[in-house]
C-alpha cells in the first residue's frame, strides 16, 4: 500500500497516541473496511450500547483488526456509526464468526429496534495518509 508521506514521521506529531485503549494506527495496511450506521429506537439506545461495547472491545484484540470503533453521532443521539479495518479477508471473516460478534448480533436483533441501517464493506486497493491541515497553515 502506498503512503503519500512517511507514516512514522506523521505519527510522531501526536505524542498522546497510544494513551487510550481506543487508539489505533490507521497507518497500518488495511485490506477491508466496513462502514455502517445504525439508528436505534430511543428506548433501546442503552441496550444497543451495552451489546456493542463488549464486542467492540473484543474485536480490537482480534488478530488482523487494524481498528474497530462505534461512535454516537454528534447531532442525533440515536444514531451510531461503525468503522472497522481488517488486515485481510481471513481476519474479517474470523471476526464475523467470533462468539462475541454473534452474541452482540443476537442481542441487537432480538432486543433493539433498528429504525434504519446501512452498511458497506470495501476492499481497499490503495491507502494514503490524509492530513489536510496544510490547507489552512
Amino acid at each position: 500500500m502506498s503512503n503519500a508521506i512517511d507514516s512514522a514521521a506523521y505519527s510522531a506529531q501526536f505524542p498522546d497516541h497510544g494513551n487510550s485503549a481506543a487508539d489505533h494506527d490507521k497507518n497500518l495496511g488495511t485490506a477491508f473496511v466496513v462502514s455502517a450506521y445504525y439508528r436505534v429506537h430511543p428506548e433501546d439506545r442503552q441496550a444497543f450500547i451495552d451489546a456493542v461495547i463488549p464486542e467492540m472491545t473484543a474485536a480490537r484484540k482480534m488478530p488482523g483488526c487494524v481498528y474497530y470503533a462505534f461512535a454516537q453521532d454528534l447531532t442525533d443521539a440515536n444514531l451510531f456509526h461503525l468503522v472497522e479495518g481488517w488486515a485481510d479477508e481471513a481476519s474479517y471473516e474470523g471476526h464475523e464468526a467470533a462468539e462475541t460478534f454473534l452474541a452482540a448480533l443476537s442481542t441487537v436483533v432480538k432486543h433493539v429496534r433498528i429504525l434504519d441501517r446501512q452498511g458497506v464493506r470495501y476492499e481497499v486497493a490503495r491507502q494514503i495518509i490524509d492530513d489536510p491541515r496544510d490547507k489552512v497553515a
